[in-house]
């Protein structure tokens, strides 16, 4: 695991070398995969290299932890809350669909959480305009192959180094970054809802989807739904589909 390290530290290097930026950025919730990737371009970029921790209704305690892991890289970092903003945005949005008679309130809940994701990610991109840095996504394999993620949200990035690695692979690679054990042992968690976590939505564990990826053998339930996750979220694994040339 070290070698691997060093080799995503590198291969870090050559992107941004490649693409003619300055550094990488990184929003930094207080879960493992954005512990472990703000560690990553820490050591890549220790001097063109930038966290955001950027709340919006959000846990106290996630910023906490979040702090926790800038403390541990001694990254750079800013907090940007879009508590506000999101209000804003969203309660629009809800009052024009309400005027029209068309506002769904069984999809609100999502709908409120993406919207979130994809503020998270639209900040990401200005902050690193003004430095001239690359934004670097946390998803790991698992999240990757079962969709577990927001389209555009923390789906939209410029580089992915963990989509390769299970989530114990990562567990593993924070413990030799350094990342403090309190989050490396914290139930993921995207942090969308009150009691949200990860597990629960998605009706299985990542020790399953881990052994799943790996070819051995689940219970045929966690299969099913690991397969279905799979196959629902086709579409978020693609760049935007278009027509044939006609």
């Amino acid at each position: 695991m070290e070698q691997k390290i060093e080799k995503l530290i590198a291969w870090l290097r050559e992107r941004v070398q490649e693409a003619g930026m300055n550094g990488a950025i990184v929003g930094i919730s207080g879960g493992i995969d954005s512990a472990v990737v703000a560690h990553l371009i820490k050591r890549a970029f220790p001097n063109h290299s930038l966290g955001l921790i950027m709340p919006c209704k959000s846990n106290p305690k996630d910023q906490e932890d979040a702090l926790k892991v800038v403390e541990s890289c001694g990254i750079d970092y800013h907090v940007i809350d879009l508590t506000e903003t999101h209000r804003v945005l969203f309660g629009e949005i809800k009052k024009q669909l309400k005027e029209k008679g068309q506002w769904n309130e069984q999809a609100a809940r999502l709908g409120d959480a993406n919207t979130r994701a994809r503020l998270r990610m639209t900040t990401l991109y200005a902050v690193a305009n003004n430095y001239g840095y690359l934004v670097v996504g946390t998803d790991n394999a698992a999240e990757w192959h079962t969709g577990y993620f927001t389209k555009y949200g923390d789906g939209g990035v410029d580089l992915v180094p963990l989509v390769h690695f299970t989530k114990g692979e990562v567990r593993e690679m924070a413990r030799i970054l350094g990342v403090p054990e309190e989050i490396i042992t914290k139930a993921p968690s995207a942090g969308l809802w009150e009691g949200q976590t990860d597990e629960n939505e998605m009706g299985t564990t990542y020790d399953m989807i881990d052994k799943y990826l790996k070819g051995e053998p689940i219970p045929e339930r966690d299969r099913a739904i690991i397969e279905r996750l799979h196959e629902r979220s086709h579409h978020k694994r693609q760049l935007a589909i278009a027509p044939p040339k006609f």
